[in-house]
This record gives C-alpha cells, structure tokens and sequence, in this order.
C-alpha cells in the first residue's frame, strides 16, 4: 500500500521511518510546504519513499494519509481526506477548540471514512495490556488512578506561546487515556496550576506544573499531573489501583526516579530524555495499526468522537484553575 505523509517535521519523520519499516507499506509519498525539506526526508528515508508537488497529489495517489501539520491546518486537511475517501491519521488534536471540532466530527462520521486520532498512549502495548486487563474483569473496579507526565527539558518560549497550553498540549494525552482506561464517565473536574519553572510560561498565560482530579461516576478518583521540568529525565508514568491488583504502566530500568529504600534503586543512566525514546514501541505499533486499518483489517482504538471528551475535560481544567472551582461535566 501506499501511505502519504503531510509534514516532515520531526513527528513526520518519526511516522516515516517507522511505516518504512513495515512489510505492508511500498511507498511512503511526503508533501511538505517546503518541498525542498520534503525532497531531503524522502532522500534520507530511501527507496521506499518520494516527495510530491502538491497536497491534491497525495491525497489522491496514496490509499492512506498521516497529517503531522500545525493544528490549525487540521480541521481543513481532514475535510480533504474524507472528501477523497482516503483513510486518515490526524495527529492531536483533530482541531484546537470545541467549536470547530464538533462539526468536524459530525462530518467524519457521516463520511464513513476511518480518521484515526494521533494519542498514542492508545498504541502502547502496557497501556493496552492495562485496557484489556480492566475492560476483561480481571482487575475488579477501579479505586484510584495516578498519572504523572513531566518533560526533562522547558520546551522553548515559541513553542510554548503557540502549543496551546500545559493541559492541552500535555496532560490532555492522560485526559484521553484514563477515561478510556478506567471506562466511566467523569462526573467533576478539579485542577490546580502554578509556574515554578519559568516566568515566560505566566507571561503567555500558561503554566508550568499543573494537577487535576477527576471524578468518575463509580466515585472512583483520578489524579494526574503534568510539569515541564524533570531535572533526571522524561517520566511518564500511570498506577492504577482496583479491588483485586496494584499495577503501574512506563515503570522499568529507565524511569528517572530515585528510591531512596535500602534496597531501592537509583536512576539509571540511560533514563529517557524524551516522548519519542519513551514511547517508541506506542509509534511503532500506531503506524502497525493504521497499516491495518487502511487494509480494512483492524479496528480504530482512536475515533474522532473520543478526542471531543479529553478537550472538553482539557477546557475543564482551564476553567477549574481560571475560578478555583470544581466543574461539572455535564453529557
């Protein structure tokens, strides 16, 4: 099959290096504004790959198309595809507010064309070992989930200005995969945010350390945080709690964290410095899939509708910090 990528940036080329690893890929077709970077990604990547002229180009030669462009250019490139028929990977978010996502999802579903949504933590398999293992029973009802995500490294102001915000650009992966994980409705958010790391992040009216709970309709809790400052590396990590097991996803020999028990351990030095080393075998598994589903031969685990409820709660959380109140999540 043939897999077209819009964007070369760097989640672009991490896409295109992984699909050019897959036996069902033949062709990888790469359009970028600039065509010159797009004709040195395709030249790096091999003989699998090319640089087309133009977005119609792609759209119409390729079976299946992966958008890893600014958000903005989202809702527009997504209408494209489903206008042609061509199955979709749209990176997060499908679209930067409620407003223009709403209808977005409307049309999706009325088109029948598969548009998977780019939150990889869908992909992971420790986090689909967890999904499988709550949604079988196996693992009782669920008491409390905790999930941190911290970078190592304060992105730079730019991005920053333009990424919009801790709870959206972050934390709204955990904002999708708890909900999924746990497989309830969140009835209350409430969540708190502080700058403790940069001054710049308060001057564009951001943070840098937040936390939000979530309350579930069983009563069952959430707590997730999210910092832009891990001095010891990227930790990314989930506990779940239930009446019959304890168990934790992103827990292994490269976790920056230190124990300071006897027979604790320390950090290693190998620890993860960031999302792409973290998350590898989550990509990899993503383009697997989609691989699949543009054969017609998996099912979507990312669907258009799922991605409204983690920026809805991510808005939630705006709010809750904004008035220093709980907010309802009504629907």
């Amino acid at each position: 099959m043939k897999i077209g990528i819009a964007g070369v940036g760097r989640i672009g080329l991490m896409h295109a290096e992984n699909l050019g690893a897959l036996d069902a890929v033949a062709d990888i077709l790469l359009f970028d504004p600039q065509p010159e970077r797009a004709a040195h990604v395709a030249a790096g990547l091999g003989a699998k790959a090319r640089a087309v002229a133009d977005l119609d180009e792609l759209m119409s030669a390729c079976d299946g198309v992966l958008l890893a462009t600014p958000t903005g250019t989202h809702p527009e490139m997504v209408r494209r595809a489903i206008t042609a028929g061509t199955p979709v990977l749209c990176e997060k978010p499908l679209a930067a507010t409620l407003a223009e996502m709403e209808p977005l999802v409307t049309e999706i579903e009325a088109s029948g064309v598969p548009v998977v949504v780019g939150f990889h933590r869908r992909f992971d398999p420790a986090t689909v070992a967890a999904y499988r293992r709550l949604r079988s029973g196996q693992a009782g009802s669920v008491y409390l989930v905790r999930a941190v995500c911290n970078d190592a490294d304060p992105p730079p102001v730019e991005f920053v200005a333009s990424s919009g915000g801790l709870f959206k650009d972050c934390l709204i992966h955990e904002l999708d995969a708890v909900p999924w994980l746990v497989g309830q409705s969140v009835v209350e958010v409430y969540a708190s945010g502080s700058v403790l790391v940069d001054s710049s992040f308060a001057e564009v009216g951001d943070w840098d350390n937040v936390v939000a709970t979530l309350r579930f309709d069983s009563g069952a809790h959430a707590v997730l945080s999210a910092g832009r400052h891990d001095p010891l590396g990227y930790d990314c990590r989930t506990e779940v709690f239930t009446s019959v097991d304890t168990f934790a996803i992103g827990w292994d020999d490269r976790t920056p964290l230190n124990s300071l028990e006897e027979r604790g351990s320390s950090v290693s030095p190998d620890a993860y410095r960031g999302f792409q080393e973290r998350y590898r075998p989550a990509y990899l598994n993503e383009m697997r899939v989609f691989a699949g589903i543009v054969a017609g031969e998996a099912e979507n685990p990312s669907p258009a509708r799922d991605s409204l409820l983690s920026l809805r709660l991510a808005e939630a959380c705006e709010e809750s910090v904004r008035t220093g109140q709980p907010v309802r999540m009504d629907g």
